[in-house]
């Protein structure tokens, strides 16, 4: 869950409800269809994304595709329409009977203050970074408005700046003057763009 939350950048409800037959390992492709929604009574509601860009289908990375597979053989139910999470003594998964199982998965990784939501938001940031443009975010996040995708694309500029800014620091110390020691020989680099161009 954390893997595919991170790297395909999908909602706890979308994976709480997702089944077998909504993944295709062989070309790592996962096919939303339906949510799930945990309203204030406690009874789970299964439903359909909230907009009709919320049905689509997410590439998720090849280095975790083992994990999925293994996941798979050992952790889902059976068939095409067993689930792929299932919750505690093999109930329905639910944020109430999910949130000890994070809190504790955080305390043992040393993390604080960290919600499983934020998983989505990293992978959509570093969809952005990969270079992902507005209308490929907003599919991957499902999304119908670009205000989201939008977001994420000023991160990438942000990081883009970053990244020049680094670039910028090592220009300006390969092109620093070389400071010669105290008694050291040899010719200034003036003296040999002099000779240079006399040459």
């Amino acid at each position: 869950m954390v893997l595919l939350a991170a790297f395909a950048s999908l909602r706890f409800g979308e994976l709480a409800v997702l089944r077998r037959a909504d993944i295709d390992l062989e070309r790592r492709i996962i096919r939303i269809r339906q949510d799930q929604a945990e309203l204030a009574t406690g009874d789970l509601r299964v439903k359909l994304p909230k907009s009709a860009a919320g049905v689509r289908p997410v590439a998720f990375p090849e280095p975790i595709a083992r994990d999925v597979e293994t996941h798979l053989h050992w952790f889902a139910e059976d068939g095409p329409d067993g689930r792929v999470f299932v919750g505690p003594r093999s109930g329905l998964l639910r944020r109430s009977n999910f949130h000890h199982l994070w809190t504790a998965a955080l305390i043992k990784a040393q993390v604080r203050k960290a919600r499983f939501h934020d998983l989505r938001h990293f992978g959509n940031a570093m969809a952005a970074d990969a270079g992902a443009s507005t209308r490929e975010l907003m599919h991957r996040m499902g999304h119908s408005t670009m205000d989201a995708a939008l977001r994420y694309q000023h991160i990438r500029g942000e990081r883009d700046r970053l990244i020049a800014d680094g670039i910028a620091d090592a220009i300006t110390k390969a092109l620093a003057p070389k400071r010669r020691k105290p008694g050291q020989k040899g010719t200034p680099p003036d003296e040999l763009g002099a000779q240079g161009a006399r040459a």
